[in-house]
């Protein structure tokens, strides 16, 4: 049996604030260095940011050039990091927590396992 891996799960969920309605998981990324956990967040950011109103705007620039290194700091420090922002009635939260992967018997690169695909995140009542 293959040993343990450190790494990272990271994952980006949305909510509309206004209303009860859980959160909806959007994406989520296996990452094996904490540069690459905090890179995966900031192309999204990099990605959504023309369509940011300013204070959101603001928000994703300063964590990209003033408040990155923390981040990949604190996930050395194995200690999980989020962030979040508002655009338009939506908050967006990206999470990045160190983990341990198991090894797949079926996993080949960056193939998935055929029973990936019957993933269902299951949400607190």
């Amino acid at each position: 049996m293959n040993s343990l891996t450190r790494g990272y799960w990271c994952e980006c969920w949305t909510q509309d604030p206004t209303t009860t309605e859980a959160p909806v998981l959007r994406a989520s990324f296996d990452a094996y260095s904490a540069p690459q956990a905090s890179r995966w967040v900031a192309i999204a950011l990099h990605t959504i940011s023309p369509a940011l109103d300013a204070d959101a705007s603001k928000q994703v620039w300063t964590w990209l050039y003033e408040e990155r290194t923390e981040t990949v700091q604190a996930l050395i420090r194995s200690e999980p990091c989020t962030l979040t922002i508002t655009q338009a009635g939506t908050r967006i939260t990206w999470t990045i927590r160190p983990v341990f992967f198991l090894p797949l018997a079926h996993r080949r690169d960056t193939e998935l396992p055929f029973c990936a695909g019957s993933f269902d995140p299951h949400h607190a009542d």
